[in-house]
């Protein structure tokens, strides 16, 4: 899963139509020249002309039909940040890197594998080296993490990651993701969609929210 953790302001450009628009000149600029500078007792050849014609007009075509998908998808991230304005100041459910900022706990929303009798979270920091590992209940209710490492001593300030193995006995059943809740400082738009700005920076795409509520 890939979410950002810093967010700079940045203008973001589209490639793909700026080459299109010069292939577009290009191709005017060279047809044009062509028919001038032909010779008036040899012209240019009818097939040859109307396949240059139909090639002319498959890359103005193109090169619309891309302004128009620039069009549209501008205001369809216009139109999600309108509806998503109301979630800034609550708390969304994602699965993503968390910020710890030291003390201030963080709520985790476990999903144990059906068949665990046994459920194990593990804690890793920015640099993915796991840092903490605890035991924990069986279950879905939320869990305060506490920012506590394996010897019970209160960890840094900064971005951490977890995760929860589910065994049964001693039989790993698998390793998932763990969704936290996280308060919602800014609703932005960019080249990738509409993302949320969560607290230390995390930026994640709106599509990974799994759950809204009012801050806790």
């Amino acid at each position: 899963m890939d979410v950002a953790t810093t967010a700079p302001r940045t203008t973001t450009t589209t490639p793909g139509k700026t080459q299109v628009n010069s292939d577009y000149d290009t191709f005017l600029k060279m047809m044009t020249t062509q028919i001038k500078n032909q010779d008036p007792l040899s012209p240019m050849d009818s097939a040859q002309f109307a396949l240059q014609l139909a090639t002319f007009s498959s890359v103005e075509q193109q090169t619309k039909t891309n302004d128009l998908l620039t069009s549209q998808l501008a205001a369809m991230n216009q139109s999600n940040m309108a509806q998503m304005s109301g979630w800034v100041g609550k708390e969304v459910r994602v699965e993503a890197p968390a910020y710890f900022d030291g003390t201030t706990p963080i709520t985790l929303s476990p999903n144990p594998a059906i068949d665990a009798d046994r459920a194990v979270l593990v804690v890793t920091d920015a640099s993915g080296d796991e840092v903490a590992r605890q035991d924990m209940t069986v279950g879905s209710a939320d869990y305060q993490w506490t920012g506590l490492d394996a010897d019970g001593n209160p960890m840094a300030e900064g971005v951490y990651s977890f995760s929860l193995e589910s065994y049964k006995g001693d039989t790993l059943l698998g390793s998932t993701g763990v969704e936290y809740y996280g308060a919602v400082a800014e609703i932005r738009s960019g080249g990738s969609g509409v993302t949320v700005m969560l607290p230390g920076g995390v930026e994640v795409p709106t599509s990974y929210v799994t759950a809204l509520r009012e801050p806790v």
